[in-house]
């Protein structure tokens, strides 16, 4: 139960339930929010099985286990003046007339989106296979764009390109508010074989396509015991290349520019020295933190004091007793040169804080999209349920609020850019990323938008 500040892809979630879980979004409008919610519980639901007594059974367990960690640890005791108790009895009473079990999961995870809070959130019970729709996606300003498409996927054959459009996904309008749930429900609550897209080219044709997955079969019971092989290799082999995908990446300009991209705080202090060391040969250091999803406490301080040479407060964590200061202590030889982080709208908890502590204490510029609103500290709890038959399922609960030096929380609010710099749908079709190159030219290296699309390739991960 380490302490996260994750908004994207919890590694809890990764290695224990197997799929990613993306942003959440913050909801600036929670009525809304849960009417789509519920939505999405009658779409999930349409081709289940019936769901037995034993599943309702299971179902009302799961959420009465859940609340009761909320509400023991959820940092706000008053649960924002929702009354708690009263709303987990209302869930309870309607799982008994849902039609799945999926429906019932996606019920307790709008039970608890009542919250509004990005780091509480329900992990399902595992499924037997995983999904790969064979395409990337993201908000840039207030449109959501394609901005990968894998070769030889479906998503490919019928054309999807990077810079389109996805103005509706499953039917539901796209949004910064709503594109959250949608992921969430579609990749975790119940992964979809295949998702509807209504697109609209760069220059404005649209069209609607149905996209299906790549479904690659797993097992609910791994034995890692080694014996006759086992699945002990094939975790190993998930966790190395998740190490290789998250690894950090630099690209250097003679001495005056080092180009650093973070893409996860998961960095031991060793990791980041050795980072910052080489950073202080160059004039300029930029930092990537586009898509950057946050993850560790420790690490983000490591960066923190990489960057800083005297001690500087992170933020004032708020919880449920009480409040404390997250300090960054200096590195004994930190990089003193010129300062710019990119963020975007994936750029989410520890990479927001990092970004708008560069703002506030004045150390250097933030170049890109607003970022994700998603701040908050919380803590994983693993649960089981059953004897014979065990499933797996869980929670992360927000244990601390973080409040800045300028007496504000980032959560729903998200970084405002110095210098707010989008590309466009034909910037990601052909593969420039203007907002790089700007930075470059600041650091005084010219660099082509052309050639700064070239500068960190996209990887996939093999199936």
């Amino acid at each position: 139960m380490d302490h996260s500040l994750n908004g994207r892809e919890h590694d809890f979630v990764r290695a224990i339930w197997g799929y990613p879980v993306h942003p959440r979004r913050p909801r600036r409008n929670s009525y809304i929010a849960f009417v789509l919610a519920l939505g999405l519980c009658r779409f999930l639901s349409g081709q289940q099985h019936p769901m037995s007594s034993y599943e309702k059974d299971r179902a009302e367990g799961i959420l009465q286990i859940i609340a009761n960690d909320i509400k023991k640890h959820y940092y706000d005791p008053k649960m924002h003046g929702i009354d708690w108790d009263a709303k987990v009895e209302q869930a309870k009473n309607e799982i008994r007339s849902d039609t799945s079990f999926n429906m019932a999961m996606a019920r307790i995870a709008a039970t608890i989106d009542l919250l509004n809070d990005s780091h509480t959130f329900l992990v399902p019970p595992q499924h037997a296979f995983r999904l790969d729709h064979g395409f990337q996606y993201q908000m840039v300003g207030n449109r959501c764009f394609v901005t990968q498409v894998r070769p030889k996927s479906d998503a490919e054959a019928k054309g999807v390109k990077p810079g389109d459009q996805i103005v509706t996904l499953n039917g539901f309008n796209v949004g910064r508010d709503t594109l959250w749930k949608m992921q969430y429900a579609f990749t975790v609550l119940r992964p979809q074989p295949a998702l509807r897209l209504g697109l609209q080219d760069p220059a404005g044709s649209g069209r609607e396509l149905l996209i299906a997955a790549k479904m690659k079969q797993e097992k609910l019971v791994k034995d890692v015991t080694g014996e006759d092989g086992g699945d002990i290799w094939d975790i190993l082999r998930d966790a190395e290349q998740e190490d290789h995908l998250t690894r950090a990446r630099d690209v250097e300009y003679g001495d005056d520019l080092m180009v650093l991209k973070i893409p996860e705080f998961v960095f031991s202090y060793s990791e980041i020295e050795h980072m910052v060391s080489r950073a202080r040969k160059f004039k300029t250091l930029v930092i990537d933190l586009r898509g950057n999803p946050g993850g560790s406490v420790d690490t983000l301080k490591y960066l923190v004091g990489g960057v800083f040479e005297k001690e500087v407060k992170i933020a004032d964590r708020v919880g449920r007793k009480e409040s404390k200061g997250e300090i960054a202590k200096p590195m004994h030889n930190p990089f003193t040169g010129k300062l710019i982080v990119l963020i975007d709208a994936g750029s989410a908890s520890a990479a927001e804080l990092f970004a708008r502590l560069i703002q506030l204490e004045k150390r250097g510029t933030v170049i890109g999209d607003l970022s994700s609103g998603s701040v908050m500290e919380s803590k994983h709890y693993n649960e089981r349920m059953g004897t014979d038959t065990v499933i797996f399922y869980g929670a992360s609960i927000t244990e601390w609020d973080l409040i800045m030096a300028d007496g504000n929380s980032l959560e729903h609010k998200g970084v405002s850019p110095d210098e707010l710099l989008l590309p466009t749908g034909g910037d990601l079709q052909a593969g420039r990323d203007p907002v790089l190159a700007h930075a470059a030219g600041l650091a005084g290296v010219k660099l082509s938008p052309e050639d700064a699309g070239k500068v960190f390739p996209y990887e996939w991960p093999t199936r």
